[in-house]
C-alpha cells in the first residue's frame, strides 16, 4: 500500500505536467491574439488606413482582390465616419474631422461675436429660434459652433434644416452627418423628447431667399409650427438674432426660371454669382454676430394649448418681435459691415 501511495503522485505529476504546458502555451497564444485584436481596434483613423496600405504593398499585386480592396477602402472610409451613427446619420467623428474648418469661419473668416449664451440650458430640451438668411445655411452651422465652441456644457445644436437642403443630393449628406435634421414636427419632437438642444428658422425659404434690400426685415414666422413643438413638449424657446449673414451673398436678384427645374426655390444672382463661377460662392468676410436672448417658457401653458391657434399665433409673433428687436438693436450698435 505504502508503494502504491507513492506511485500515484509521481503518475499524476508525470501526467499533468504536459497538460500544464499546452494549457500555458493556449495562454499565451489567447494573449497574444487579445493583444493584436486591441492593436488593430486601436488601430483606428488615419493609423488604420496606413497599416491596410501596408499590408497591401507587403503583400505586392498579388493580393490585389475584391477582399483588400474593400478593406483599404474601409479603412479610409472610416478615416473620416465612425461605424455607429444615430438615426438621423449624426456622425460625431465626422463632424470633429471638419471642426476645424467650421472654426475656421467662425472665429478667423466672419469672427463671430457670440453674447447671451448663458440663457443656453447646461442640460434638457431647448428651442433656438432664428431668423434666417445668407442663401446657403451657415447660419445654421455658426449657431451650433458657437454652442460647441463657447458654452460651458459644449452642447450639439440639431439644426431642423429645410426641405430644399435636406433633400440636395450634394448638401444633404453633410448636413445629416454634421447634425442636422429635416425640419419636421416629428423630427423635432423627436430630438427635443430626448433633451436635445435643437435649433430652427421659421422664416424658411422666404428668409434666405430674401433680397438685399430687405435685409434684417423679418418675414412672417410660418404657421407657428416651432411654437407647437414647443409646447408639446415643454421645450423654452430662446430667441436668437444673427447678424452679418445677410451680405455674405447679397441677393441682388432672382432667376427662379432657372432654379425651378433643378429643384430650387429660388435661383439668386448676387455681385460674385454666377458671375464669378465656382468663386461666386465663396462666402464674403463679413464681421458676424450671434445674440441669444431671455428664454421664453412654455411648460406653465401644457402640452393641450398646442392647439389653440390663438395662443400659438400670440406666442409666434412675441418670438419674431424679440428677434426683430434684438437685431435692430444689433444694427443700431454697428458701425461697419466687415469690422462690426
Amino acid at each position: 500500500m505504502s508503494e502504491t501511495a507513492k506511485v500515484v503522485p509521481i503518475r499524476r505529476v508525470r501526467r499533468a505536467e504536459p497538460a500544464s504546458e499546452r494549457l500555458r502555451e493556449q495562454v499565451r497564444t489567447l494573449e497574444d491574439q487579445l493583444r493584436r485584436l486591441e492593436g488593430e481596434e486601436r488601430a483606428t483613423g488615419r493609423e488604420g488606413l496606413l497599416v491596410a496600405l501596408a499590408r497591401l504593398f507587403q503583400e505586392g499585386l498579388r493580393s490585389v482582390n475584391w477582399d483588400t480592396v474593400a478593406g483599404a477602402w474601409a479603412a479610409f472610409y472610416f478615416t473620416w465616419h465612425s461605424e455607429e451613427v444615430d438615426d438621423f446619420g449624426f456622425d460625431r467623428k465626422f463632424t470633429e474631422t471638419l471642426r476645424p474648418l467650421f472654426e475656421f469661419l467662425y472665429t478667423v473668416w466672419w469672427r463671430v461675436e457670440a453674447t447671451g449664451l448663458e440663457h443656453v440650458p447646461s442640460e434638457g430640451a431647448a428651442l433656438i429660434v432664428a431668423n434666417h438668411s445668407g442663401v446657403l445655411p451657415y447660419d445654421g452651422l455658426m449657431i451650433n459652433v458657437a454652442v460647441r465652441h463657447e458654452h460651458p456644457a459644449r452642447r450639439d445644436c440639431r439644426m431642423l434644416a429645410l426641405d430644399m437642403f435636406a433633400l440636395l443630393p450634394f448638401l444633404a449628406p453633410l448636413l445629416a452627418k454634421s447634425g442636422a435634421v429635416r425640419a419636421s414636427q416629428e423630427n423635432g419632437e423627436r430630438l427635443l423628447r430626448r433633451g436635445e438642444l435643437v435649433g430652427v428658422f421659421p422664416e424658411g425659404v422666404k428668409g434666405v431667399g430674401k433680397r438685399f434690400k430687405h435685409r434684417y426685415k423679418l418675414a412672417r414666422f410660418g404657421r407657428g409650427g416651432f411654437v407647437r413643438l414647443a409646447l408639446r413638449t415643454g421645450a423654452p424657446i430662446i430667441p436668437c438674432a444673427v447678424v452679418g449673414a445677410e451680405e455674405i451673398h447679397p441677393v441682388l436678384a432672382k432667376a427662379d426660371w432657372i432654379g425651378r427645374p433643378l429643384g430650387f426655390p429660388y435661383f439668386p444672382i448676387t455681385p460674385t454669382f454666377p458671375l464669378l463661377g465656382p468663386l461666386g460662392v465663396v462666402p464674403l468676410p463679413t464681421k458676424w454676430s450671434l445674440d441669444f436672448g431671455d428664454p421664453v417658457p412654455m411648460d406653465a401653458h401644457g402640452p393641450d394649448a398646442a392647439e389653440d391657434p390663438i395662443l400659438v399665433n400670440r406666442l409666434a409673433e412675441q418670438v419674431r418681435g424679440t428677434v426683430q428687436r434684438m437685431i435692430d438693436g444689433r444694427l443700431a450698435r454697428r458701425r461697419s459691415i466687415w469690422f462690426g
